[in-house]
């Protein structure tokens, strides 16, 4: 069966219906993934105020040493790994270009706006402290924090964690700011007109990540994989472990054994239900899994995750 290109994206409401932005903080201490492979519909501009990481956007590499704005283009496939056992923040703007819009066509729509909207003008994929552009854009990054009431204290927000907002004022803040973004790299010449073709490569890995997501719960074969897409099996699993970093049986595990850690947290099923519930036939199986994976077993995981709901 054609996958729907509309399955093809990250299942999370970024902000809310009427106003679609939202910012989110997450905080690693390690070397490690920091955010997974993921895409959504919306764009996103990352700010990396230090450390070391290796952003990864549709298959290719980008190293982070220093100071540092990315950008990322609604649909773009991307994650983040700490290349440092050092503690650091990396902080983003998930935004809707839909909230840019005005009603009236003027110059800016036209030839800014909805070119946006439509694809035909990227995002430049970062800009450096050395470039002109830089502190401007920075400065209005953080506005946008703090306009969400979030940036007197760098750790003012919890580990892992996002903010929305319905305060009137604060969304006229945030959208001036994005605006003003928007106008700083516009002046600088930096939006690139959409010339490349669509990446098949990275089209195969979304098609068989979305089945992944919503087939979890039975058996996956490499043979369904590989037949979404139209691939030989051995291409293919060479294909996803350069892209993802991790063959499709690992990531397959990895991601049961997240669902299954949300099943203990939300809810009080047995853990012989949570086990077949995550697309584990044998106990033992999920059990050996579940402690490579969380360093624990399932009742001291859910355990733990109740005493920090207390605290």
């Amino acid at each position: 069966m054609e996958q729907q290109p509309s399955l093809l994206k990250e299942i999370r409401t970024h902000g809310t219906g009427s106003f679609p932005c939202a910012i989110y903080r997450t905080h690693f201490k390690g070397k490690g993934r920091l955010v997974k492979h993921h895409w959504h519909d919306e764009a996103e501009i990352l700010y990396f105020s230090g450390g070391k990481f290796r952003l990864e956007v549709n298959m290719e590499a980008f190293l982070v040493e220093s100071e540092c704005l990315f950008f990322l283009n609604p649909g773009e496939l991307h994650s983040i790994m700490s290349e440092t056992s050092e503690s650091h923040w990396e902080d983003a703007v998930v935004f809707s270009t839909d909230i840019l819009s005005f009603d009236s066509c003027d110059e800016a729509q036209i030839h800014l706006i909805k070119p946006m909207q439509k694809g035909k003008l990227l995002f430049p994929r970062c800009i450096m402290p050395e470039h002109p552009a830089f502190v401007p854009v920075r400065n209005a990054f953080l506005d946008i924090m703090r306009s969400f009431g979030q940036m007197a204290q760098e750790n003012s927000l919890a580990v892992d964690s996002s903010l929305v907002t319905d305060d009137l004022t604060s969304q006229l803040y945030i959208k001036s700011s994005l605006l003003y973004i928007i106008a700083t790299l516009s002046g600088s010449r930096l939006f690139v007109p959409t010339e490349r073709n669509l990446d098949k490569r990275v089209e195969s890995i979304k098609t068989a990540l979305t089945y992944i997501r919503e087939n979890y719960r039975e058996k996956i074969y490499i043979a369904d994989l590989a037949g979404q897409v139209n691939l030989n099996e051995q291409y293919f699993c060479r294909l996803f472990k350069k892209a993802i970093g991790s063959s499709p049986i690992e990531y397959i595990n990895e991601y049961r054994i997240k669902q299954a850690r949300r099943l203990l947290e939300e809810s009080d099923l047995p853990v012989t239900e949570v086990c077949m519930e995550c697309g584990y036939n044998n106990l033992g199986n999920f059990l050996r899994e579940f402690r490579r994976h969380s360093g624990t077993t399932p009742l001291q995981y859910r355990k733990q995750s109740q005493k920090v709901k207390i605290q």
